[in-house]
């Protein structure tokens, strides 16, 4: 009997891409997976598309929202593109969306378009 076994994949809602623009441009980065909190980012092993991150120490980690926040993980490297499974805290590699159009009310969680300029200086992206 062969030993087969049982995959599971995120549900890759993307309705938060304002266009299809940089699907095929994203960047792969490094997400340090110990920066993020299972039971609010990823409780069903899932990092969800759309994830607004930073970049801090070369690693991708929770982008924090905090307005007055303009340094390390306050400042908004993009968007995980597609659902990311994550296992313990292992680093996993994920495609990066830096540039394009997204929907700002899609993204998941209580994402709001960043208002000074220095949280989007590391993108080029345009919140519809």
């Amino acid at each position: 009997m062969p030993r087969l076994t049982t995959e599971t994949f995120g549900s890759g809602n993307l309705a938060w891409l304002g266009s299809g623009h940089a699907i095929g441009n994203a960047r792969t980065e490094t997400v340090n997976v110990a920066a993020f909190t299972e039971a609010t980012h990823y409780p069903d092993g899932f990092l969800r598309s759309g994830q607004p991150v930073a970049k801090v120490a070369g690693l991708l980690v929770p982008y924090d929202a905090t307005e007055a926040t303009v340094t390390g993980a306050g400042i908004l490297a993009g968007h995980i593109l597609f659902d990311l499974k994550v296992k313990g805290s292992t680093n996993v590699p994920a495609p990066l969306l830096d540039h394009g159009r997204v929907v700002a009310s899609k993204v998941p969680g209580a994402f709001v378009k960043p208002a000074a300029a220095a949280k989007l200086s590391a993108t080029t992206i345009v919140y519809v």
